[in-house]
């Protein structure tokens, strides 16, 4: 929410405006006021921004008692007892450290959390999620309530120098969650506010980590030491835990205590940000997209709720720049004083003033107060490592790894920092599984990624605001994990001052194609525009250079040709790769030689429509909630022929006690779904039998009714004579695949690695 919401009521059934408030009841003095009753809290209207135009000023209502934890200046509920000897303490109740709570607490595991401010965050900073996002938060049971807050954006625009170079459907996915879900990270932090209240969990607030140290006593149970400080009262309190987390931003102090260098860049390139409502005669100032000037640099506009618009506007801070050259224009003692600019002392109309050099010749105008103003130096970097060498410590979010905004990629790579992170918590810290075997994995697969990040959204960047500072080369941050960085990058070549700019990661580099001129099953055709994915984007080029600016033109056309289809779905957080490891170990063969399923370990598991009753159906996630639970999803085909003879070695191993399901937790720790073809009275039918009572009795049925272009089958590549078990983790990612009947090589290569 930008701004504060007007009177409203239901009376006639639909939301109207009001003189007053549904919570604002009328003949209040009419009650007993000896009689206990609900009262409704106090809440405050806030100033959103410190900066403000000339329209006025922005205010946005919150409710301290609700949200702003120990912190509410109307005390603490009765029922908070604070434990000073907890599993996992976080510092940061940021996105990732609430996100990492979330998770714990649905785990039965002990937290606490503290932050320095005094309440969530009211406006700005982050401002979308990816489908990948939401799908992570549909198994904790919160996707519906971020992904309904604000507007969609499945569609992109982008001009350059007043003309168009593309317009075009985007942001699309085989998610349920299709497009880029706009919310403000405050309302997200709130939302997970909410969430641990519903656990009995308040943030501790105004509190800092003063310091901490990690005993080296084996036989400790909760080895790392901490003191933490009230900052409004002084106090101090030591908390044990088990593990500490930091989350705790881009200056992370965590981070520093450990000595782990930051690797990367600061840039000369600087944003001023404004979510405001506008007018404009630009055609496309409610879609998602840029608006690039090869002289004024780039600007980035995402429309948000009632009529906001965010604009990111490039600026040139530099004593020869735009701001400079105005300011000395209206006061000739600017340059006495030195003709520096200083980037707090930027205003929002000088903001404006450098968005409308980029935008002509379009104009742009304030139309309401600013809801937020901030002016941001882009930094890229990641942490050479995520974690401390005991395990005991670990970074997230902004602590592990800082970029642009291009990509959205800071709120949304927290989520998979935090997910990825806390189940493994969440498994050590109960004693379920090996710390030294289980932990280095998040380090190994949340630091690659975040290398790819910067890379990703660098080159975005650099193409948006026609930059020559080299994409940041990051790759030796990811040496020690089998990376070769000595590899020659090759991709979409953006404006690099002759300098590679590629990633090497197999095939994210410059798109490989067959003879058919295809590229991992996009269609890229190039005539007037290009197609990416089935729809053709307008790019009005001309196949010949008349000119430095037509050669300029087709240089950025040619990088929307291939960046676009090449990370559209890395964009999305759908594309994400996890390399080898104890989770993820090498797929087997079958008899035959071949795989029991196309489907690659570390990678994305597929969630295709299924049939779950004769009258429910839905989404193969719908039935893979849980903070740590594994899902073993059986896929049984006909449940008929050769099949079913790989389906009956499974199901006696389920009943016995020395294979993986009741050895290490049964259906508290796996849930077991057997996915076959047919409606679900033949399912019925067919898995009547001894030979499979013990999978029928473990596992929810689900019926695989499709056609088979798009059925459950298909889209994992199940070989329907083998038929297939696929360990999908926690946080929705593919651990592990093999046939029915090779219960021993899951036991061995995806269970008793891990788990104790």
């Amino acid at each position: 929410m930008a701004t504060t919401l007007g009177g409203f009521t239901f009376a006639n059934g639909y939301r109207q405006p009001a003189d007053t408030n549904p919570w604002q009841v009328e003949n209040a003095d009419t009650w007993d006021k000896e009689e206990p009753h609900y009262s409704v809290p106090p809440s405050v209207e806030l100033l959103t921004s410190p900066v403000h135009n000339d329209v006025g000023l922005n205010y946005l209502r919150t409710w301290p008692t609700i949200y702003d934890g120990t912190a509410s200046p109307h005390g603490v509920p009765s029922w908070w007892k604070p434990k000073k000897k907890v599993d996992v303490l976080i510092s940061g109740a940021g996105p990732s450290g609430l996100q990492i709570a979330a998770s714990l607490i649905r785990q039965g595991l002990s937290v606490r959390i503290i932050d320095k401010a005094s309440a969530p965050l009211l406006a700005g900073r982050a401002d979308g999620v990816q489908p990948r996002f939401l799908e992570t938060l549909g198994t904790w049971g919160l996707a519906e309530e971020v992904a309904e807050e604000g507007p969609l954006i499945e569609r992109t625009a982008i001009y350059k120098n007043g003309k168009p170079l593309l317009h075009a459907r985007s942001h699309q996915s085989d998610s349920r969650y299709r497009g880029l879900h706009v919310i403000t990270q405050g309302q997200i932090e709130r939302i997970y506010v909410r969430d641990l209240y519903r656990h009995k969990v308040l943030v501790d607030r105004t509190t800092v980590l003063k310091e901490y140290k990690v005993e080296g006593n084996e036989s400790d149970s909760h080895p790392v030491k901490s003191v933490v400080t009230n900052t409004a009262t002084g106090e101090d309190e030591v908390i044990e835990a088990k593990f500490l987390v930091g989350s705790d931003g881009g200056a992370s102090s965590i981070r520093r205590s450990l000595g782990i260098p930051f690797d990367g860049v600061s840039t000369d390139i600087y944003w001023g940000i404004m979510d405001c409502v506008f007018e404009s005669d630009y055609p496309h100032a409610w879609i998602f997209g840029s608006v690039i000037n090869s002289k004024h640099g780039g600007c980035v506009i995402i429309p948000r709720e009632q009529g906001y618009i965010r604009l990111y506007t490039q600026l040139d801070v530099s004593s020869t720049g735009s701001i400079a050259q105005s300011r000395l224009a209206r006061d000739i003692d600017f340059q006495e004083s030195g003709g520096r600019v200083d980037v707090h002392s930027i205003t929002a109309e000088e903001v404006l003033e450098q968005a409308n050099r980029i935008f002509a010749p379009y104009k742009l105008k304030f139309a309401a107060p600013l809801s937020w103003f901030a002016i941001w130096k882009i930094s890229e970097r990641v942490a050479r490592s995520f974690s401390s060498e005991n395990l005991r410590v670990y970074l997230a979010g902004d602590a592990a790894h800082v970029h642009s905004v291009m990509g959205a990629f800071g709120l949304n790579a927290s989520i998979l920092d935090s997910a990825n992170l806390a189940w493994k918590l969440g498994l050590c810290a109960s004693g379920a599984a090996d710390i030294s075997s289980l932990m280095p994995t998040y380090d190994r697969e949340r630091r690659l990624h975040a290398v790819r990040i910067i890379e990703t959204s660098g080159k975005y960047l650099r193409f948006v605001c026609n930059s020559e500072l080299p994409v940041a080369r990051l790759y030796e941050a990811g040496a020690d994990l089998g990376f070769d960085p000595s590899r020659k990058a090759q991709a979409p070549k953006a404006k690099t001052n002759g300098a590679s700019n590629g990633a090497a990661y197999g095939n994210h580099g410059k798109p490989e194609t067959n003879d058919h001129g295809h590229h991992n099953g996009v269609k890229l055709s190039v005539t007037n525009g290009v197609e990416t994915n089935g729809h053709k984007i307008h790019l009005n080029g001309k196949t010949r250079h008349t000119s430095e600016e037509e050669a300029e033109r087709q240089e950025d056309l040619e990088f929307i040709r291939t960046f676009f289809p090449e990370y559209s779905q890395f964009l999305l957080g759908t594309d994400c790769e996890y390399g080898m490891s104890c989770i993820a170990p090498q797929e087997p063969t079958v008899g035959t030689g071949r795989k029991p399923t196309v489907l690659r370990n570390g990678v994305r598991a597929p969630s295709p429509r299924v049939c779950f009753s004769t009258g429910s159906t839905g989404y193969l996630y719908d039935k893979m909630k849980g903070a740590n639970r594994f899902h073993v999803v059986v896929f049984g085909s006909d449940l008929l022929g050769p099949v079913r003879t790989r389906l009956a070695a499974f199901s006696q191993a389920l009943a016995h006690e020395s294979h993986f399901f009741n050895r290490f937790g049964g259906s508290r720790r796996f849930n077991i779904l057997l996915v076959a073809k047919g409606p679900p009275f033949e399912l019925e039918e067919r898995l009547q039998g001894d030979d499979v009572a013990a999978l029928k009795e473990s596992a929810v049925v689900i019926s695989d009714d499709r056609t088979p272009e798009d059925d459950a089958h298909s889209s994992y590549g199940v070989d329907h004579v083998t038929g297939a078990v696929v360990v999908v983790r926690p946080d929705l990612w593919v651990g592990k695949t093999a046939a029915p009947d090779q219960v021993d090589e899951l036991d061995r290569t995806a269970f008793r690695t891990m788990f104790n």
